[in-house]
C-alpha cells in the first residue's frame, strides 16, 4: 500500500478579504490543501478566535477534508485585507490574531513526532507564543531520510529579522524564497554579488538543505539541490489571482519528490500546478485529476 505521508501547515489560518468577498486563507492552509489533493494526510494547526469568522472558517475548512488541529484563543480571528493590482497581491495584515498565540499542546507534540512534512514560515512568529510552538514543533518532528521542514520565508511587512530567518533555518531542510526576498536575504547573510548558481550552492552548502527553492514570478522558478540547479519557464495563463498560487507550488514540489519523482520531474507538476491556481478566484482551488494523476 501506497504511503500516506502525514503532512502540517503550521501557522496563519485566516481570511483574505479580496474586495467584497472574504476567501479562506493563509499560507500553511493553502500549502496543507494542495498537498492534501495530492495524496498527504494533511493537517492545519493554528488557532482561531470565538467569534463569527473562527467559526465560519472552522466550518468551511472542515468541508476540505483537512483535518483541523486548531485552537479557540481569546483573540479575534485573523484577516488579511488583501488589494490586487493586475491579479498580483499586496497585503495589510493585522496585529493581534489568533494564530499569534498557538500553544504547544501534548496533542500538537504527538502530531509532530509523526509529521513527514511541514511548511512554515516568519510570520507566525512574529509572537512568542506561536514563534515557540514552532520551534518545539520542528524539534520534535523527526529527522528521517525522507522528512521534509519546509521554511517558506514569506517575508511581509515589518514582521521579520535576520535572527529570526536564521534561526528558523537552522531548523530547516528546505528553503522557499521569492526574488524580491532573496535580494533581501543575500544582504543579511553576505552572498551579494554572487553568479545564481553559485548563490544557490552557497545556501544550500552553509544552511545544509535538502532543496532550496527560488520562484520568480512570470518570469519562471528554480529548484536546487546540491551540485544541481533546474529552471522551469512559468507558463502563460489568464491570470485571475495568484493568491495562493507558491502555496500550491511549494505543496506539488514537495509531495512529488517525497514520492520519489525526479527533482527536476516534481519541478514541472509544481509549475503546472501553480499556473492553474492562477486561472482560478480563490488560494485553493480543486487541481484537475489529470494534474493529480501525474504523481501516480
Amino acid at each position: 500500500m501506497e504511503k500516506k505521508f502525514v503532512v502540517v501547515g503550521l501557522g496563519e489560518m485566516l481570511w483574505d478579504h479580496i474586495g467584497e468577498e472574504y476567501k479562506l486563507g493563509g499560507a500553511p492552509a493553502n500549502f496543507a490543501y494542495h498537498a492534501m489533493q495530492l495524496g498527504g494526510e494533511s493537517h492545519v494547526v493554528s488557532a482561531v478566535g470565538d467569534d463569527h469568522l473562527g467559526k465560519k472558517l472552522t466550518a468551511d475548512l472542515s468541508q476540505t477534508n483537512m483535518i483541523l488541529d486548531t485552537q479557540v484563543v481569546d483573540f479575534p480571528t485573523g484577516v488579511v485585507e488583501v488589494t490586487l493590482a493586475d491579479g498580483q497581491p499586496s497585503y495589510e495584515i493585522k496585529l493581534d490574531a489568533a494564530w499569534d498565540n498557538m500553544q504547544f499542546t501534548p496533542a500538537l507534540e504527538e502530531l509532530a513526532k509523526r509529521t513527514d512534512l511541514v511548511c512554515f514560515g516568519t510570520l507566525a512568529q512574529r509572537n512568542s507564543v506561536s514563534r515557540d510552538t514552532i520551534q518545539k514543533f520542528l524539534d520534535t518532528m523527526p529527522d528521517t531520510e525522507t522528512s521534509l521542514k519546509v521554511f517558506d520565508v514569506n517575508l511581509r511587512q515589518s514582521f521579520y529579522s535576520k535572527a529570526l530567518i536564521e534561526e528558523t533555518l537552522r531548523k530547516s531542510n528546505v528553503l522557499k524564497i521569492n526574488n524580491d526576498e532573496l535580494v533581501m536575504f543575500n544582504n543579511y547573510f553576505g552572498y551579494e554579488g554572487l553568479q545564481l548558481e553559485e548563490n544557490f550552492e552557497r545556501i544550500i552548502r552553509d544552511f545544509n538543505l535538502k532543496y532550496l527553492i527560488v520562484t520568480f514570478g512570470e518570469y519562471g522558478s528554480y529548484v536546487a539541490r546540491a551540485g544541481e540547479v533546474h529552471f522551469e519557464r512559468t507558463p502563460k495563463v489568464d491570470l485571475v489571482s495568484a493568491v495562493g498560487a507558491g502555496d500550491s507550488f511549494t505543496g506539488s514540489f514537495c509531495m512529488a519528490v517525497m514520492r520519489g519523482l525526479d527533482m527536476s520531474v516534481a519541478h514541472k507538476i509544481a509549475v503546472d500546478v501553480s499556473a492553474y491556481v492562477c486561472t482560478q478566484p480563490g488560494a485553493m482551488p480543486e487541481i484537475p485529476e489529470t494534474l493529480k494523476a501525474r504523481l501516480k
